[in-house]
């Protein structure tokens, strides 16, 4: 007697993955011609994916390997290194190349090993709000009715609490803020926008011809959440969350510039930033590299998701 809960299975994967025939009979391999081979054909031939990816992976590098670019303490200063003095630009790599901050320290090695904070900040941030506000939106969209009623205004609720200003009363409340604090408090209020875009790609997808059939053949609500409607509603979350992720690195940077973020002896550009605008006037390299390297870290992540909404979106092609 054949197997029918085998055989229920594989009929659902064959609707939910068809076939192609070419005209002249021959299959054809249906991943070629996926909305997500086709992103990637897409992503190879744009320049602001190629650029931004190029700047994102020395970036990271950066961020996991601080020692391959110098061998400065970012924390141990020297008051005998004048902080007014001319950065060294001619010794590329050196201490002194960008000069020295109040405390004498290395403005390059601050530099370099600040990147670790603002990555870290960045990247946790995107994956906790994407995890929790992909679930929320899931479940929210695939039930609807009274579950969808109470999540969505539950993210209301959220939503209606400004970013910063939250984000600013719940580090408040810590004596220590630490890189894993600040995390918390942004990723405890980014999880709206996330759930919003989840919830309104699982309503259009579930109402497809697949999602249906997976039904009729009597899959269970997590086979169809996960592998049917999940893998066809994360394109716009997986924008969104990009272009986000250089938001949350500018959030950290605004508290740490606050005096409410990152505090030392944490090395963030934020908190350099901050610190510069003591010695603007005499001194402004202190506060330029910092915000340079910020500026093209934002700029790099908003690049990378806007290259990756374009491919993902039929309508701009």
């Amino acid at each position: 007697m054949p197997d029918v809960t085998k055989t229920a299975a594989t009929a659902e994967d064959a609707v939910a993955s068809p076939s192609l025939t070419d005209p002249a009979g021959e299959q054809v391999n249906e991943k070629a011609r996926s909305l997500w081979g086709d992103a990637w054909r897409d992503l190879r031939r744009n320049p602001y994916f190629l650029v931004s990816s190029v700047l994102i992976f020395f970036l990271l590098l950066i961020a996991v390997f601080p020692g391959l670019f110098t061998s400065a303490s970012p924390t141990v200063g020297d008051l005998v290194k004048h902080y007014k003095g001319e950065p060294e630009l001619s010794k590329i790599g050196s201490e002194g190349w960008l000069g020295y901050d109040i405390q004498g320290r290395s403005v390059y090695a601050r530099l370099i090993h600040g990147t670790r904070a603002s990555i870290t900040v960045g990247i946790a941030v995107t994956a906790i709000v994407t995890v929790i506000g992909g679930l929320i939106g899931m479940i929210a969209g695939y039930f609807g009715g009274i579950v969808d009623a109470l999540l969505s205004r539950l993210t209301d609720i959220f939503f209606g609490i400004p970013f910063l200003l939250g984000a600013m009363v719940i580090l408040q409340s810590f004596t220590e803020r630490t890189t894993w604090v600040v995390v918390f408090a942004l990723a405890f209020l980014g999880w709206t926008q996330i759930t919003r875009v989840m919830r309104g790609a699982v309503i259009t997808v579930k109402q497809a011809d697949y999602v249906h059939a997976a039904k009729a053949l009597g899959a269970s609500t997590t086979r169809i959440l996960f592998k049917h409607i999940l893998p066809n509603a994360m394109a716009p979350v997986i924008v969104v969350a990009t272009i986000a992720l250089g938001g949350y690195i500018s959030a950290e940077a605004t508290l740490s510039y606050l005096g409410l973020g990152l505090a030392s002896p944490t090395v963030s550009w934020g908190v350099d930033v901050s610190a510069g605008v003591q010695a603007i006037r005499t001194s402004p390299h202190i506060l330029l590299y910092p915000s340079i390297m910020l500026s093209i870290t934002v700029l790099a992540f908003i690049m990378l998701g806007e290259a990756v909404r374009n491919a993902l979106d039929p309508k701009l092609r």
